[in-house]
């Protein structure tokens, strides 16, 4: 398939300068056979133009294009959103909320808030994919640990589970991370799967959690950790790509809301080669999520 060329703000700002021309992108994106009525399945519809809605002609129900997705009461122009979603998409460093505020010319806490609906699009588009084939499994570390606290998986800091898997030639392809309360098998087991196909074969280190949960349902290949082998390579890598975006970006981070940097990196990194399709694909999982509340955030 050809590269498409990518196009740059000014001219998704000139294409997308009016709330009709949005309204329509969005639109053809969340009913690109037609409209279809979210509680009947009807087909037809009036449009009514003074409130940008759409009624059923059957049951009558009203919806738009914003209606149960994550720009659900929004009071935010749909440019502000388009525009938005091209920043975030295009910038592989991410968007803090203070560079999108100056941008947009939005208050911080609007764009902050702006910036969580757009991860949790990216989060339940991602939560559509399994790792499989070859995957990885480790935990890592996030934070600061309590002052004379324990190393190692002892550690007071958050713990997050990372799996990835890698294609024949050993190259690395999905990633996922996932915030956990601790490290023990329940946890691991329940990571594995929501995450990991059965059948998949999972390396990880010797450590005794991982074994118990991934002995009946995957082909678990494990070994002591050696840091100068070639084990878990791929994943250590990506570890410190993802510490190196939270910090650089976003200067460090609490755990209440780490799990949605997380979310972002590894949909950033499982797209890393669409390159002009990027900004296509989040106005997509935009459009197809489900609602975030402010109130869900404080």
């Amino acid at each position: 398939m050809a590269r498409q060329k990518r196009i740059g703000f000014r001219e998704v700002q000139e294409q997308f300068n009016t709330e009709e021309a949005c309204r329509e992108y969005f639109f053809e994106i969340r009913w690109p056979n037609g409209f279809i009525c979210p509680r009947c399945g009807c087909r037809e519809y009036y449009n009514i133009s003074t409130r940008n809605k759409y009624q059923c002609k059957s049951c009558q129900h009203q919806t738009s294009v914003t209606a149960g997705t994550v720009m659900d009461r929004s009071h935010l122009e749909l440019k502000v959103w388009v525009w938005a979603i091209y920043l975030v998409a295009c910038d592989k460093r991410g968007y803090s909320a203070k560079q999108l505020s100056i941008e947009l010319n939005l208050p911080y806490n609007t764009a902050w808030f702006l910036l969580h609906r757009i991860r949790k699009a990216m989060a339940q588009r991602d939560d559509n994919y399994m790792l499989s084939g070859i995957v990885e499994l480790d935990d890592t570390y996030f934070g600061k640990a309590k002052k004379g606290g324990k190393r190692g998986r002892g550690t007071t800091k958050t713990k997050v589970l990372v799996g990835l898997s890698k294609n024949n030639e050993g190259n690395p392809q999905f990633v996922k991370m996932q915030v956990v309360p601790n490290l023990k098998g329940k946890t691991i087991g329940k990571f594995a799967k929501y995450s990991i196909t059965e059948g998949a074969v999972v390396q990880s280190d010797a450590y005794r959690s991982y074994r118990k949960p991934l002995a009946e349902k995957y082909l678990h290949k494990y070994q002591v950790f050696d840091s100068d082998a070639e084990m878990l390579h791929w994943l250590h890598i990506i570890i410190g790509n993802t510490k190196a975006f939270v910090q650089g970006t976003f200067h460090g981070l609490g755990k209440k809301h780490l799990q949605s940097y997380l979310d972002e990196f590894c949909y950033r990194f499982n797209r890393r080669f669409v390159h002009g399709e990027i900004f296509g694909r989040l106005a997509c999982a935009v459009t197809v999520s489900s609602p975030l509340r402010f109130a869900d955030l404080t």
